[in-house]
């Protein structure tokens, strides 16, 4: 544990980062089979042996470049408490209607209870109901907690708690909160839909679909996973606190999954570049891009063009690169599958991205971005302050296959200050 508390402080994409919280994909990758992968929100099974090799050079890439941590020490940290233990476990077991378990996680020690609460823990077959029972898990492993984006969402200094779309992820929602709320290495404010007094049951709100492009400015996408309401619930807190703030919201397409989120389509890269899935982000479509509008209390909303056009009106004048490149748009529907457009930048123009995607990787470099090997920067072989602009390729033919990139593997607690 560290008593230098780290002051949360996200007011832009693209700032040098100071901190960034990991997760290590263990055995509740694993722990997952054809029939249970859907209900997990996977469209295929993860080889983790391969996941862990290809997530070890992220994660060493990252302790290269800033400070990291991973979500199993901070909660093994926090469980050090007793009431905060208490209070976890027993909001866990309420939220999952497993309290009559609750005596086997209350016998488990810190460490063992923390591995258990993401990896899964099994059902007991001690009575004839269970023993019938076709569950094999008193708690699910939470198979998706090595993307850290979602459960959590630093803008400014606080931390929106995210109201996941699909239940068996809310248990990392409630592990992050708790981090936040009692781990001494984070100073910071949550703010949590859960416990507003009359919750709209159609409010989510995932973090791969919050952008924070500066401090006054939001980008939001709604579709699968946050809906219009999560966007109004963060609206009516800035209008109650008299706060000033402009947030472009961006309809995603339902299907196919690889739409989920709007990082999965756009991610900024620079000052003055994005990265774009074109056919959805500057096309003529059917998806709207709103602009809204929040000073002193009142509220403005506008249809724009697109996200360029809106964060033009806004002094962002962003040249898009094109993931997958312009020449085919078979490769760009190809490397947008295999999170193409979700990098995640560690610097202004210094980003990180899979490697497998040679078409966007290439388009990188025709706008100016050096391309640089991950395992060149962990072997001290480059130093990526030594390039105004690159792009550092990840190892990722595993990790893409269960659905996310970079940013989605991230999440970011603080950064430096960009000047615009």
């Amino acid at each position: 544990m560290t008593s230098n508390a780290l002051n949360i402080n996200l007011n832009s994409e693209i700032g040098k980062l100071k901190g960034v919280i990991l997760h290590t994909p263990g055995a509740e990758v694993q722990n997952m089979t054809p029939e249970n992968a859907e209900r997990a929100l996977y469209s295929d099974i993860l080889n983790l042996h391969v996941a862990q090799q290809e997530y070890s050079q992220l994660s060493n890439l990252l302790g290269k470049l800033t400070r990291t941590y991973q979500v199993k020490d901070l909660l093994e940290d926090i469980l050090q408490n007793s009431k905060v233990r208490e209070t976890l476990v027993e909001k866990i077991c309420r939220n999952e209607n497993v309290e009559n378990y609750r005596d086997i996680l209350d016998n488990l020690d810190n460490e063992e209870l923390a591995r258990q609460l993401i990896e899964g823990v099994l059902l007991k077959k001690d009575t004839l109901t269970d023993f019938l029972s076709k569950r094999r898990y008193m708690l699910k492993p939470l198979h998706n907690f090595f993307f850290t984006r979602d459960a959590s969402i630093a803008i400014n200094d606080k931390v929106l708690i995210a109201k996941m779309a699909n239940r068996v992820r809310e248990r990392e929602s409630i592990i992050m909160q708790s981090i936040f709320d009692f781990h001494p290495a984070f100073a910071t404010t949550t703010v949590n839909p859960v416990e507003e007094n009359k919750l709209n049951p159609a409010i989510t709100i995932e973090g791969g679909d919050v952008l924070v492009a500066r401090e006054d400015v939001l980008l939001i996408g709604i579709g699968s996973r946050t809906t219009s309401q999560g966007v109004d619930f963060i609206l009516h807190r800035l209008m109650e606190r008299k706060e000033n703030m402009h947030i472009i919201v961006q309809e995603l397409p339902q299907t196919p999954e690889s739409f989920i989120h709007l990082d999965m389509v756009f991610t900024f890269l620079d000052k003055d570049k994005c990265m774009v899935y074109e056919p959805v982000i500057t096309r003529p479509n059917r998806f709207q891009t709103v602009h809204i509008s929040v000073q002193n209390g009142k509220v403005k909303i506008e249809e724009r063009e697109n996200i360029l056009v809106a964060l033009k009106n806004l002094g962002f004048d962003l040249e898009p690169v094109i993931c997958g490149g312009t020449l085919d748009s078979w490769n760009q529907q190809r490397e947008q599958w295999h999170s193409g457009a979700n990098f995640f930048a560690v610097a202004p123009g210094k980003v990180i991205g899979y490697e497998r995607n040679v078409y966007t990787i290439d388009e990188l470099n025709k706008h100016g971005f050096e391309v640089i090997k991950a395992k060149d920067v962990i072997d001290d072989k480059i130093n990526p302050d030594d390039y105004q602009k690159c792009v550092i390729s990840i190892e990722g033919s595993e990790l893409s296959r269960g659905g996310g990139g970079a940013r989605c593997m991230t999440m970011p607690v603080c950064r430096e200050q960009v000047e615009w």
